[in-house]
């Protein structure tokens, strides 16, 4: 089955352009999920929205968004006024500065996409944009109307096309320094520092995404199907703890035990 484009238009970089689709890089439609059922009955249960006051379930037709101004004042928004305000999507991703692919920090990420040329007639165009980016290893920043808000894009070259990240915008990324100023600032040398780089070196691998499972997700399966099948269900053991009394015992421990499992 052919993947579905999420969004089509045009990159814009000076006076060279072509036409791309976005391709949602991640989806969550494999993940299991779960319906809300009555206990007693066994049937599904609906959401309905409840009038604060009255107490009366309020129909969609009448369910409209509101702006608190101050404490319970609402200004009245109609989806057409809403509509009205976003700018106007001329479906173009504008290039506007290269920069090395490390100069984002990574808290601005957002969701990933894929691009790739919606024409193959401009096949040529889309792969000296992306062997140039490849070539002098940078990212390209881009703006465009996506999803009726304006955001800002970094694409980098992946392969035969490019990923892209919507990124956060910087009143939505917490500063570190709210959460790191407060941490004690420890001097680590000696012993205690060489069994903490034989720990990581013994424990250094490959970024490999399908070492990695979703243990809530089979768990969840293999619960399903235990009850489906009518077996017991037997809870996971839980590990051994080790107690330690420092943390130079625990790096003592820790080094005795890196390395013999595959990182």
């Amino acid at each position: 089955m052919a993947v579905r484009a999420t969004w089509k238009g045009t990159i814009k970089l000076a006076e060279l352009a072509f036409p791309i689709s976005l391709y949602a890089a991640a989806t969550t439609s494999k993940r299991i999920s779960f319906h809300i059922l009555n206990r007693k009955t066994g049937n599904r249960v609906q959401r309905e929205y409840i009038d604060e006051d009255t107490g009366e379930s309020v129909e969609k037709e009448h369910q409209v968004k509101g702006y608190e101004t101050s404490k319970d004042q609402y200004i009245i928004l109609d989806p057409e006024e809403i509509a009205d305000a976003v700018p106007d999507s001329d479906k173009t991703l504008k290039i506007e500065a290269f920069i090395p692919c490390s100069e984002v920090e990574t808290a601005y990420f957002d969701k990933p996409y894929f691009i790739a040329p919606s024409d193959k007639n401009f096949a040529g165009s889309f792969a000296v944009v992306r062997e140039g980016m490849r070539r002098k290893k940078v990212a390209a920043l881009a703006r465009a109307v996506l999803f009726r808000r304006v955001r800002t894009v970094m694409l980098r070259a992946q392969g035969l096309g490019l990923i892209a990240h919507t990124l956060n915008f910087d009143y939505e990324v917490r500063p570190a320094a709210e959460v790191f100023d407060d941490l004690p600032d420890f001097e680590i040398e000696g012993e205690m520092l060489d069994l903490a780089k034989h720990i990581i070196q013994t424990k250094s691998g490959d970024f490999d995404p399908r070492d990695f499972d979703d243990r809530y997700d089979q768990a969840v399966a293999e619960l399903v199907k235990a009850k489906i099948e009518g077996r017991e269900i037997k809870p996971p053991k839980k590990p051994k703890e080790t107690k330690v009394t420092s943390l130079m015992d625990a790096l003592r421990e820790s080094a005795k035990t890196s390395g013999k499992t595959k990182p």
